[in-house]
């Protein structure tokens, strides 16, 4: 008798699904590497020839997606699936308002706007996490988990090149209330496993966290184009 293997769990298939895409962004600072736009960008910010506009616009656009994905997760709060993934610990508000104020001044939000590649990909944010728990999800993982991992990575780059010492200019990466990182993203994966997707569902999932690393790809290539190439 032929036993049949175990499910993979979810979470692990999501992990091997974009794995290419973190290979993407973790080549961004090798300079053997042929870069894109996008992985320029990045590839700057970890090398420490970031200019700090550079950085600045790179914050304000960030600041447009996870505000769309804060009004998600309180549209959301009290479904069965996607409230799950509803974490305080997480809330990147008063980051961005520390972060913003410091890097454009008090008057910041008159001061920034969504470039177009921003644009599209609100639309889609608003087109699949306000009535779909696997959209919202796809989003929020895409995003906060990266932020956990190699998120930290930018930090310590921020910090390194324009001495933000964690504090304002930076405090987007710091999550004061995750001590222990390793064992929240563990409890993360934990929900995903245990969220109920199967099948065409799960497939419909990883297809959109591909989609949202493309549309946060097509950002960070516009923006490359913006570059100022020098500290």
């Amino acid at each position: 008798m032929t036993l049949d293997a175990p499910p993979t769990p979810f979470s692990v298939a999501l992990r091997q699904a974009t794995w290419a895409r973190h290979e993407g962004i973790s080549q961004a600072a090798d300079p053997d590497e042929t870069t894109s736009d996008e992985t320029d960008l990045l590839g700057a910010l970890l090398s420490g020839d970031l200019h700090l506009d550079d950085y600045t616009a790179l914050h304000a656009q960030q600041y447009f997606v996870y505000r769309l994905l804060d009004e998600a997760q309180e549209a959301l709060r009290d479904h069965p699936v996607a409230g799950r993934f509803n974490f305080p610990e997480l809330g990147r508000a008063a980051a961005f308002e520390a972060d913003l104020a410091l890097l454009i001044g008090p008057d910041w939000r008159d001061r920034v706007e969504p470039i177009p590649a921003t644009r599209r990909y609100l639309d889609r944010m608003r087109e699949v996490c306000f009535d779909w728990a696997g959209g919202f999800i796809a989003h929020h993982y895409t995003r906060y988990l990266g932020d956990l991992s190699g998120g930290q990575a930018f930090r310590a780059a921020a910090n390194d090149t324009y001495g933000f010492a964690d504090g304002p200019g930076v405090s987007f990466y710091v999550f004061d209330s995750i001590p222990d990182a390793t064992a929240f993203k563990d409890e993360y994966r934990s929900r995903l496993d245990s969220a109920g997707f199967t099948g065409d569902e799960r497939d419909r999932v990883i297809a959109e966290v591909l989609g949202a690393y493309d549309f946060n790809g097509a950002v960070l290539s516009e923006l490359g184009t913006r570059m100022r190439r020098s500290v």
